[in-house]
């Protein structure tokens, strides 16, 4: 079975992982086969829900920085499932059903039937091996850096998308998502220094951390960059622009500053 993720290594001694987990479109045969539209209307959910060519920013980013930093990419699309969701009622998406396994696309469009089993063979199969292997990954780096440092790279549409339950608020150029724990003031700084025009935790809020970590673990710090598209390609699905150099020149500055 082809594994759910992939990882790109980097220096020896850095601390930093870059993860991506929604740039991907592909689907695994199963979750293609549990869909209940069609290619256009697949596309178009693709096309809004996918963050992409954040893994070619984090890719650039990645190779510029010295030591070059860490690669952890999530081989699918948020599609078949999506590897940041709680796996259980904890998940506050699963009322418009974009839980671990989506029900329901980007303007409540149903993309599947409920099914129990399904869900409990895809956590099984996909969601666990994943979030095995950003555990190990940063347990990895902790041990012989004595820190990691997780960088969640995503984007967002520059306008609201019906399924936003926070989109009310303002939309930057980039948003810092944060965690008070594992989100220091030191990175916290670093990224505002990179990217200049932010805002923090909106339109989304907080950064991943494996559960293993997450507040029990100082010596593991993380933050999510969330690229405003407009800033690097067309939307929704387009090509990409000029910008995305420029960005990715950004995150490699911030990722230097953290080795």
């Amino acid at each position: 079975m082809i594994p759910p993720f992939d990882v790109t290594p980097g220096g020896p001694a850095s601390p930093v992982v870059l993860h991506v987990p929604h740039a991907s479109r592909d689907l695994p045969d199963a979750a293609r086969a549990s869909l209940l539209v069609d290619d256009a209307a697949l596309a178009e959910e693709l096309d809004h829900l996918t963050d992409a060519y954040t893994d070619e920013i984090a890719r650039l980013a990645a190779s510029a920085a010295t030591p070059r930093a860490w690669i952890l990419r999530h081989r699918w699309s948020r599609l078949a499932v999506d590897p940041e969701r709680f796996p259980d009622d904890r998940e506050e998406m699963r009322a418009v059903g974009m839980g671990a396994v989506y029900t329901h696309g980007f303007a409540g469009r149903k993309l599947r039937d409920e099914d129990s089993v399904r869900d409990g063979t895809a956590l099984q199969t996909h969601f666990g091996p994943y979030a095995a292997a950003v555990r190990d990954l940063v347990a990895e780096r902790l041990a012989v850096s004595g820190r990691a440092v997780i960088v969640d790279v995503h984007s967002y549409s520059t306008l609201p998308l019906p399924y936003e339950m926070h989109g009310a608020g303002p939309r930057p150029p980039v948003c810092l998502g944060t965690d008070r724990y594992h989100t220091p003031p030191g990175l916290l700084a670093a990224a505002e220094a990179a990217f200049g025009e932010i805002a923090l935790d909106t339109p989304f809020a907080g950064c991943y951390v494996p559960l293993e970590f997450y507040g029990r673990e100082p010596a593991v710090s993380a933050i999510m960059i969330e690229i405003r598209r407009d800033g690097y390609m067309i939307e929704p699905g387009g090509p990409p622009t000029d910008g995305l150099p420029v960005i990715a020149g950004r995150l490699a500055a911030l990722v230097n500053s953290l080795a």
